[in-house]
């Protein structure tokens, strides 16, 4: 029997997975019927209107890789709710091949049903932009930049 904790991970593994591989009616099922999903300050609610959304975003000849790391995790006393923030790069098609597309945070909240873990809400924050949470703050630079190494 696995923790909660890797119940989260295991969910945001098959995010990854089912979207590169264009299984967007196993991968709508990672999110609750009532889920919301932020992308670039837009939101898209319910489970149908996000795979509508991905699916849209994700023909064949857009499709990469997403590569994530340093998940930080955090369940509640009651192990049912987790919040998570993941750092993620997407290898996309460029001409003569691929290269890093995207890169950024992932911003979730999840909860446990019937022995599964699914997002509640998802945000992605792009490198460089601040989240809009579930306060509304709003998409926009994340503030004084350190300088480029050099």
């Amino acid at each position: 029997m696995s923790t909660p904790e890797e119940g989260v991970r295991r969910t945001l593994a098959q995010y990854c997975q089912l979207c590169d591989d264009g299984r967007f009616d196993e991968w709508a099922e990672l999110f609750t019927p009532d889920a919301s999903f932020v992308v670039m300050g837009r939101v898209h609610t319910g489970r149908e209107a996000i795979r509508a959304f991905i699916e849209a975003g994700q023909p064949p000849e857009r499709r990469g890789k997403h590569l994530c790391a340093n998940p930080l995790v955090e369940i509640d006393e009651q192990g049912r709710r987790a919040r998570a923030v993941t750092d993620y790069a997407f290898v996309g098609r460029v001409e003569g091949g691929f290269a890093i597309t995207s890169v950024g945070r992932y911003h979730d909240s999840l909860v446990e049903r019937d022995g599964s873990w699914q997002f509640h809400r998802r945000e992605i924050v792009f490198l460089g932009d601040r989240p809009v949470g579930e306060e509304g703050t709003g998409p926009g630079p994340a503030g004084p930049q350190p300088p480029a190494p050099g």
